[in-house]
Order: structure tokens, then C-alpha cells, then sequence
């Protein structure tokens, strides 16, 4: 069970941020209502919500999820794989040392975004992408091994993050499509597949027996209820323009 969460709120110049979407640029002053209203669906789950002030030098850093990996027993700070990205994890590792967990590092060459990181109760599944390299995937299970856990990896072939195309809604079901409906490494979960035309809602979040679904995809939606799950809907159309999910806009711990 998750008690809190840490959030970072939008900066103005998040209009700017990196994006392969081709769905315009957000419009700032709805993404902060947006970002209010997933703030308040995180507190409807239980959560205390932790809120860092925006940092126009970052555009993309309200996806605060891929500058850490935060573990039961550790939180790892990442290398995160886009230059313009690395220095977000200044300003999260100052709220991460306030947790009293142990911090760790990704370090050069090693780049990891956390958001190619899926938990599965003591096992964690990296994805192999454009930002998470070989490098940075070794050193994860190295520290991850220290602190009792394991790991393995998955080659990514059409997705931005690994929780782009798959979510863990705990009790052995996976919320996947694409590539990941018949991988080998995730034959033992069952599948709840996400139909092509609302792929976007892959990235859907347990958290504390409930799930925050994006708005609009209710075909996903009425699957994830039919499994037996309270849903949320979380209206993101903003973030979505700029390649962020649902679980990119928080750390959950």
C-alpha cells in the first residue's frame, strides 16, 4: 500500500517540452488544472501529496516518475536519458533525502529513466529503450540486488517507455498492448489487452485497490472495472501531447 506522493507542478515553458505526439503543443493554463484535479484523484486513493514548485530551466520535469525509482527499501536517483533531462533530478533528490530513505545513483554511462521500470512485487522489469541504456539497466539490478530485489529486461521496440505499452494492476493482471501481448517475459501474468485505438491508456496506475484510468478510453476503462477494480478518470489531454502518462506525473511510495 502506497501512503505518499510527490509531484512536481508544470512550469510555463512545459509547452516547449520534447514530444514525438503530434498533437500540438498543451495549453499551460489547463494542464495546471489538469494537474490540480490528478493531484486531488491521488489523495481520493489515500495518498499524502508532496508538491515541488516549477522549474522553468526543465520543461519536461512534471514528469517527475523518470528522475527516480522509489523502492520500499531504497529510491534511485536515474540518469535520465534525454540531456536536456539529466539536472531534473537535482531538485527531486532534495525531496528524496527529506523520506529518510537510502539514495542511490545511476551513474555515466548508465542513463535509466524510471519510467522503463515496472514493479512486480520484489521484481523489477526494466525496458530497454531510447533513454534507458544496457549501462544504466546493469547498475539498477546491481543496487536493486543489494536491497533483496531482482530484475530483468525487455527490449522495447515501439514505445517511448516500458509503461508506455504495459501497467501492473496488481493480482497477476497486466494492462498491455502491442508488442507486450505475447512476450515471453510477461506470459505468466494475465492479460488484459488494451485495443489499438486507445493504446494511450496502457499507462494506468494502481494505487491502493483503485486505478486512475486517462480520460476518454472507455473501452480500457469498462475492462479494467470488469476485472474487478475501482476506476478513476483522470483527464490528461495536456501531458498526453507531450508523451506523458499517468504514472509519469508522480512518485508513488
Amino acid at each position: 500500500m502506497f501512503t505518499q506522493a510527490i509531484v512536481k507542478t508544470p512550469c510555463q515553458n512545459m509547452v516547449n517540452g520534447i514530444s514525438t505526439a503530434s498533437l500540438g503543443k498543451p495549453d499551460y493554463n489547463l494542464a495546471l488544472k489538469q494537474h490540480k484535479n490528478y493531484i486531488q484523484a491521488l489523495k481520493e486513493c489515500g495518498l499524502n501529496v508532496i508538491v515541488l514548485d516549477p522549474d522553468e530551466n526543465f520543461p519536461d520535469s512534471t514528469f517527475i516518475e523518470d528522475a527516480c525509482l522509489i523502492t520500499p527499501r531504497c529510491a534511485i536517483i536515474t540518469n535520465p536519458g534525454a540531456a536536456s533531462r539529466r539536472d531534473e533530478t537535482i531538485q527531486v533528490s532534495e525531496a528524496i533525502n527529506k523520506t529518510g530513505l537510502p539514495v542511490e545513483r545511476i551513474q555515466n554511462p548508465g542513463t535509466l529513466d524510471a519510467g522503463d521500470i515496472m514493479m512486480v512485487k520484489d521484481h523489477y522489469f526494466t525496458g530497454l529503450s531510447d533513454r534507458t541504456n544496457h549501462e544504466g539497466a546493469s547498475q539498477l539490478n546491481f543496487i536493486l540486488k543489494k536491497y533483496g530485489y531482482t530484475s530483468s529486461t525487455i527490449i522495447l521496440k515501439s514505445v517511448l517507455h516500458l509503461k508506455t505499452g504495459i501497467s501492473y494492476l496488481e493480482n497477476n493482471n497486466l494492462l498491455a498492448f502491442g508488442e507486450f501481448l505475447t512476450h515471453p517475459a510477461l506470459g505468466k501474468f494475465h492479460i488484459l489487452e488494451v485495443a489499438k485505438d486507445e493504446s494511450y491508456a496502457a499507462n494506468s496506475v494502481w494505487i491502493n485497490r483503485k486505478v486512475l484510468v486517462p480520460m476518454g478510453f472507455h473501452k480500457t476503462r469498462e475492462m479494467i472495472k470488469n476485472a474487478g477494480y475501482q476506476t478513476i478518470e483522470v483527464n490528461v489531454s495536456e501531458f498526453q501531447k507531450l508523451d506523458g502518462g499517468l504514472s509519469c506525473l508522480s512518485l508513488r511510495f
